[in-house]
């Protein structure tokens, strides 16, 4: 318990949560430039929960000694982690029903008005696919299905690590 509970004040730790979600990042952009699949709304919207999680795993891996940096690093894991598992779902749902009225994706990304990341950076936050559509499957699972799997366990991994932290040593 220990152990886990020191987790968060190493570096190693942060580091592996920044390159898995390069990995990921990176992966996002192999099948969109190189296998030519055009990314949907809600891919988008993945997109941005996985540069959520990104930019905690650097922000710790700098400032792990730092508790305020750990701090909004957990913010920033917790909300990637737990918004994007919550976009997946509602993806999934979005694929098992696409025949329905109910469920539609827009094309156009529901950002701030100051910040139009789909405007700035079109490469990677730019919607020119159909949230319906499965046109890859891995195992006999689609994207959206994989990435519920990913966000569980990033979910999972930050609950279990920051409920130690706070059990153990009363502090973040």
């Amino acid at each position: 318990m220990n152990y886990l509970s020191d987790i968060t004040t190493k570096r190693t730790p942060w580091l592996l949560l920044t390159l898995s979600a390069l990995a990921l990042e990176l992966s996002a952009l192999y099948f969109q430039y190189i296998l030519g699949l055009a990314p949907c709304i809600m891919c988008v919207y993945q997109r941005l929960a996985i540069l959520s999680i990104f930019f905690a795993g650097a922000i710790g891996t700098v400032g792990h000694n730092n508790l305020l940096a750990r701090l909004f690093a957990y913010v920033l894991w917790g909300i990637g982690a737990i918004w994007g598992l919550l976009i997946a779902l509602e993806h999934v749902e979005m694929q098992e029903n696409s025949g329905s009225l109910f469920f539609s994706c827009e094309f156009i990304p529901n950002f701030p008005t100051w910040a139009p990341l789909h405007e700035w950076l079109p490469f990677l936050f730019e919607a020119t696919g159909d949230c319906g559509d499965i046109a890859w499957q891995f195992f006999g699972y689609s994207m959206p299905q994989w990435m519920v799997v990913v966000y569980a366990l990033y979910t999972i991994v930050f609950a279990v690590v920051l409920m130690n932290r706070l059990v153990c040593k009363k502090t973040l």
